[in-house]
């Protein structure tokens, strides 16, 4: 489902907002506040697990459209955000092996929005982000997409790493890309995977690359040792794609 955008900004329209249900990205409060009101809106923060930040009120008066903050500003989805259960049941609608996107903490929308496109031309089933140091749902992120998050479900996660051990006790392995690792040509990619996709500029984070089963590497020949994060999990997707589809 998809909502309209919004930067809140005052205590009544993010408590609001949050009664309301809408889905909230990130909660910017006043550093040192914590008044009546705002306890309220940190205590419904609490319900819906929503990433908080506080911040000083200098930061926070830069960062205001209305210069009426009120010592607080949430950002509110684009879209509604699926579960990893809705993300299983497309494969098995679809009477396909799990195919999965996660994404170690992608911060640039334009890439968000560039990884869903790819995810659903290449046949994966959808894609999980982590609540924290990643972006969420925005309005660059659908427009990038090209549409592709109409179709494609994204589940936000609060721990990647045990949702991925979760997903191994479905019979999931996952595979990621890091310069370290083997050819990715000679990697068996086929069956129930995920895809984990790093870092725009640190890569794959060493916890969630202990998870890994596979590391693989994108063989390069240039000048330069690293692809964008977007075309890298293009790079990686297709050889999926290619195995998957590979006659026996």
């Amino acid at each position: 489902m998809r909502f309209e955008e919004l930067t809140l900004e005052g205590r009544n329209a993010v408590l609001e907002a949050f009664r309301a249900g809408k889905t909230i990205d990130r909660l910017m409060v006043q550093d040192g506040c914590g008044d009546g009101p705002i306890k309220s809106i940190l205590r419904e923060a609490k319900k819906q697990d929503t990433v908080v930040q506080f911040i000083k009120k200098e930061r926070l008066d830069q960062m205001s459209q209305t210069h009426n903050h009120q010592g607080v500003i949430a950002y509110v989805a684009a879209y509604e955000y699926a579960s990893v259960d809705d993300i299983l049941k497309a494969a098995r609608d679809k009477q396909e092996e799990p195919f999965i996107f996660l994404l170690d903490g992608i911060e640039d929308p334009h890439n968000l929005g560039a990884i869903i496109r790819t995810a659903n031309l290449a046949g994966a089933h959808g894609v999980i982000i982590p609540k924290r140091r990643a972006a969420g749902l925005t309005s660059t992120v659908a427009r990038t997409s090209a549409g592709a998050l109409n179709y494609t479900p994204v589940a936000k996660v609060t721990n990647l790493t045990a949702t991925m051990e979760e997903l191994k006790d479905k019979g999931i392995w996952f595979v990621c890309g890091d310069m370290g690792g083997e050819r990715m040509y000679d990697c068996n990619l086929k069956g129930p995977i995920g895809l984990v996709i790093g870092n725009e500029g640190e890569g794959v984070s060493r916890l969630v690359k202990e998870h890994c089963d596979i590391i693989a590497s994108i063989p390069m020949k240039g000048d330069i040792d690293s692809l964008n994060a977007s075309v890298a999990a293009g790079v990686l997707a297709y050889e999926i794609v290619r195995q998957r589809t590979q006659l026996s």
